[in-house]
């Protein structure tokens, strides 16, 4: 519902605050449905219809169901938690809304079955923090997510939104708003971890009273969707961030770059920008301060190399989406020409909590250098599945086995990639390594904008190598010829030794490759492009040379050194192989031993992960 009123000060918008607390706590039960894409893909919304069919039928008038942001714990959705007691349950369907109804809101009694099970303890968790998932998370960027409907700016209020926005306008100049972000320690999330203060500060110490302010959420790596999934379930969280910013900086006019891929995304921002600008809180004279921010909307195309800042502002503009050199950075002559301050998504939605709390508080969590939390999309080889937002310094370890809940089928972990296709890969004698800017650079990988890949022992390091490569050759400009001739060099040499043609040489050919890459590239996506080529390499060379010298590869992977075939003194013919191969390569009798038809077989490695005795063999 919209309030018609808009705010001229921050009296008002306290006022507002108050009445909108109140009028929660009249109806202090409620269903908090999990929005997220994730969990609408699984079908969410139906379940969020039905709860709002079948309260407004039983005279439970009191009762509010939101459909929130992502909850984060993916694996198990679609979850839903009841406010106040934080009763979680997990892989909720519409059949099960009349028993919650009536057992739980009715009753106060708890549906057994809906409740997680911790696999190792084997006991039942009601709420959310007795889930091991959710356990060692600490959550300030995800801090709304599952108490506020994001199309709602009163939710939003309510908890205290824009509280930081009227601290900053009326208390603060914007020398302090710099210098508190800056004693804060916060740095870029979106992946190269530049200071925040001090950006802002460059930009707002350049002449001239037209500026330009830029969220990036063009959010490229494959499996990662933190930013996704905060501009999906916390959007005012980011605008405040923004206003902050441009206030402090100088700046009048914002844009989000949001690639057009994030429907959910772009709806619930072009939503929350209304609200913004009908309540005062967006647009000219906002909370009756003088100062005056709009923000637009950019869709982009879904162009990788949009995400680096120059290739980003070429396409606001209108032009093909491709890097320039730098200097003059874009904090000095970026948006046409303009000084021009660039921060990713979950960036943004820090500076509020960093204001209103204070740097001191942000700071005490974290490293010596790298201070907050980070959000990652655990994705790859792990039991649970989804976005986490853990402290600074946490260990890898601590992040796959403790939240993760270990890899699937308990199969040994071997390497754990973050930083998108342009990270490395941290093999699992360093999985005690601490979250840490510095600490993974060291490591050969980097922290990026978040995603964390996990893998297992039946992943073919030269193999991953192989395929980052060949996402980052389509996604180049080929406006550089490192970049265009050298990744591409790169990524048929790591195809020719993955066939069973590699030659003595290539490991180190590839090293040189990678070095001449690394060094002139134009942008950073050719300058981080040999990442995970220069990381397999220095943690997995055994697997190069097996893959080259032995014409094998040891994880099983690579197809064409590879056969399957079925152990028959294993195999008691459960069939489960034969309804799962895609070619019908397979045959045998119930009860009996199959056998595999090497000729037809695909090499998809369906049949070995999904037989239960273990029969199936690859060699």
């Amino acid at each position: 519902m919209a309030v018609a009123t808009r705010l001229a000060s921050p009296q008002d918008l306290a006022e507002l605050r108050q009445s909108l607390v109140a009028r929660r706590e009249e109806k202090a039960l409620s269903v908090a449905i999990c929005g997220g894409t994730g969990c609408r893909a699984n079908g969410a919304m139906e379940l969020f219809d039905e709860f709002r069919r079948q309260l407004e039928g039983n005279g439970h008038a009191k009762v509010v169901v939101r459909a929130t942001g992502c909850h984060g714990f993916c694996e198990k959705g679609p979850l839903v938690v009841l406010h106040p007691s934080g009763l979680l349950y997990h892989g909720v369907k519409p059949a099960d809304v009349a028993e919650i109804i009536e057992k739980t809101l009715d009753k106060g009694e708890t549906v057994e079955r809906l409740l997680y099970r911790d696999p190792v303890s084997k006991t039942k968790c009601r709420c959310e923090h007795d889930v091991p998932f959710y356990a060692k998370q600490q959550r300030i960027v995800f801090r709304h997510n599952g108490l506020i409907d994001p199309a709602e700016v009163e939710d939003y209020i309510a908890v205290g939104g824009y509280a930081a926005l009227a601290k900053a306008l009326t208390t603060m100049t914007p020398e302090a708003i710099v210098g508190e972000v800056t004693r804060a320690g916060l740095r870029g999330r979106g992946g190269g971890g530049f200071p925040t203060g001090k950006k802002w500060a460059i930009c707002r110490a350049q002449p001239g009273d037209e500026k330009y302010i830029i969220c990036n959420g063009d959010e490229g790596d494959p499996g990662a969707f933190m930013d996704r999934s905060i501009m999906e379930g916390d959007p005012h969280a980011v605008l405040e961030g923004m206003v902050i910013g441009a206030y402090a900086i100088g700046s009048h006019q914002g844009y989000i770059y949001v690639r057009a891929e994030y429907p959910l995304a772009v709806t619930n921002l072009t939503t929350a920008i209304e609200q913004a600008h009908e309540l005062g809180l967006l647009g000219d004279d906002i909370l009756g301060s003088g100062f005056s921010f709009s923000v637009a909307i950019v869709r982009g195309a879904g162009a990788f190399v949009c995400g680096e800042e120059t290739g980003m502002i070429a396409s606001i503009q209108g032009d093909i989406g491709s890097p320039r050199q730098r200097p003059p950075y874009p904090a000095q002559a970026g948006l046409w020409g303009l000084p021009t301050n660039i921060n990713n998504v979950e960036t943004w939605a820090n500076v509020p909590v960093i204001i209103e709390r204070g740097s001191a508080w942000f700071a005490a969590t974290g490293t010596e250098k790298s201070k907050g939390t980070k959000v990652f999309s655990l994705v790859g080889k792990v039991k649970n599945t989804g976005l986490v937002e853990v402290p600074m310094g946490v260990t890898l370890r601590e992040i796959v086995f403790d939240i993760g809940g270990g890899t699937l089928k308990d199969r040994a972990l071997k390497a754990v990639q973050t930083g998108g296709p342009s990270g490395g890969c941290i093999p699992e004698p360093l999985m005690d390594l601490p979250v840490d800017y510095e600490k993974l650079t060291e490591a050969g990988a980097m922290m990026g904008s978040g995603g964390l890949i996990v893998m297992d022992e039946r992943t073919c390091m030269v193999d991953v190598a192989r395929y980052f490569l060949s996402f980052l050759v389509d996604e180049s400009c080929g406006k550089c010829v490192p970049c265009r001739e050298g990744v591409h060099h790169m990524q048929q040499i790591l195809t020719r030794i993955t066939e069973g043609n590699g030659r003595e040489g290539d490991i180190e050919l590839l090293e040189q490759l990678a070095g001449y890459v690394k060094s002139s590239s134009l942008c950073m996506l050719g300058g981080t492009a040999p990442n995970p080529v220069l990381s397999t390499i220095r943690y997995f060379r055994d697997e190069y040379e097996a893959h080259i010298k032995q014409k094998v590869c040891p994880a099983g992977v690579c197809k064409r050194l590879i056969e399957f075939r079925i152990d028959p003194s294993a195999c008691r013919g459960c069939t489960k192989c034969v309804r799962g191969c895609p070619s019908g390569a397979i045959t045998g009798e119930k009860k009996q031993p199959h056998a595999i038809n090497t000729a037809a077989c695909v090499k998809c490695g369906v049949c070995f992960e999904e037989c239960p005795f273990d029969a199936v063999v690859v060699e």
